[in-house]
C-alpha cells in the first residue's frame, strides 16, 4: 500500500492556497471573558466553532492549545475531538499544542491518541518536546510519516527561562542547534530536498544565533514560530526574521487576532494575513 501524502507537501500545499498564517485557539479564562463568556467547556465550543469559521478559507492551519480545554477535564476533551473534526471538515490543517515528550510506550501512548490511526483527536501534526533525548522521539517520527502525520520538535522557544536548557552545551554544539541538526537527518531521510515533515518550534522572539542555529543547515525543516502579536513580534518583521527559511515558516498569532471579541475575528485575521502577505512580497517570499 503506497504511503498517504506526507504531512510536509500538505503544509506546501497550504502555504501556495493560503499562506503560512496560523491562528492559534486559546480559550483562557481571560479571553472568554472578553468574549462575554463563562469559563466554561461549553464556552470552549462557542469559541472554538466561531474561530475555525472566522479562519476557513480564509487561512489553512489552526493551533489549538490543548492545556486550555484539558484544565476542563473530559469535558474539554470532548469539545477538542469535535472541534478538531468539524476543523477537517472546513479543511484546515491542525496542529495540536500538546508538547507531548516522554519514552517507550508512554511515548506509543501519545502517539495513538493523537495522530495514531484510531486517535480519538483529528490531527495533521503534534508538538513533541524532546528533552528525554531526541532519540526518544525517533519511534513517533516514523510511525508519524507513514500515516502522513507532522510533528513539530521544540528547539528554540521564547520564554526566557528556556535557555538554560536549549543553549547549554552539548559537546560541541548548543541543545537548540542538535535538534535543529538532527531534524535535518530526519527529513533527509524520507523527504529528501522536499519539504520534510518533521518541523522545528522556534520563537519569533528569539535570535536563532544564539541557539547555535543556521537556517542554511537543515534546509528541508519547516518552522513553527510562536510570538508574532502579543508577544512582541510583528508579522512585517517575518522576513527579516526567517530570512532564507520564510518559505517554510509558519507564522502562528493567537491573542492579537482574538482579543477583539467575536465580533472584530474575521477583519483582525484578515489584517493579520495582509500584514503578512505585505512583508512576504518585500522580502521575495512567493506566496
Amino acid at each position: 500500500m503506497p504511503l498517504p501524502a506526507s504531512f510536509g507537501s500538505r503544509l506546501s500545499a497550504t502555504f501556495v492556497e493560503f499562506g503560512h498564517l496560523c491562528v492559534g485557539i486559546d480559550p483562557h479564562p481571560h479571553l472568554l471573558g472578553e468574549w462575554g463568556l463563562s469559563d466554561s467547556a461549553d464556552s470552549l465550543m462557542t469559541f472554538g466553532k466561531t474561530v475555525i469559521e472566522a479562519c476557513a478559507g480564509r487561512v489553512g492551519i489552526i493551533k489549538p492549545q490543548v492545556a486550555f480545554f484539558e484544565r476542563h477535564g473530559s469535558k474539554g476533551f470532548a469539545v477538542l475531538e469535535q472541534l478538531a473534526e468539524i476543523a477537517q471538515t472546513a479543511k484546515l490543517l491542525v496542529i495540536m499544542d500538546a508538547k507531548r515528550g516522554d519514552i517507550g510506550t508512554t511515548m506509543d501512548g501519545y502517539y495513538d491518541a493523537w495522530l495514531g490511526k484510531s486517535a480519538p483527536f483529528v490531527a495533521d501534526a503534534l508538538t513533541v518536546s524532546p528533552f528525554l533525548g531526541f532519540d526518544s522521539l525517533l519511534p513517533m517520527l516514523s510511525q508519524s510519516h507513514e500515516r502522513g502525520k507532522g510533528v513539530f520538535v521544540l528547539a528554540a522557544t521564547s520564554n526566557p527561562e528556556a535557555a538554560e536548557v536549549q543553549q547549554a552545551s552539548l559537546g560541541s554544539s548548543q541543545v537548540a542547534a542538535n535538534v535543529w541538526r538532527k531534524l535535518g537527518k530526519a527529513n533527509q531521510a524520507v523527504d529528501g530536498d522536499r519539504m520534510g515533515s518533521f518541523g522545528a518550534v522556534i520563537g519569533a522572539t528569539v535570535d536563532p544565533a544564539n541557539f547555535g542555529i543556521s537556517f542554511e543547515e537543515a534546509a528541508s525543516t519547516p518552522i513553527l514560530a510562536p510570538g508574532f502579536g502579543a508577544q512582541g513580534a510583528l508579522l512585517s518583521q517575518f522576513s527579516r526574521l526567517f530570512a532564507s527559511a520564510a518559505d517554510r515558516t509558519i507564522a502562528t498569532v493567537s491573542r492579537s487576532v482574538l482579543a477583539g471579541g467575536s465580533i472584530n475575528l474575521e477583519t483582525n485575521v484578515l489584517a493579520a494575513k495582509d500584514d503578512l502577505k505585505s512583508t512576504s512580497r518585500i522580502g521575495g517570499l512567493d506566496e
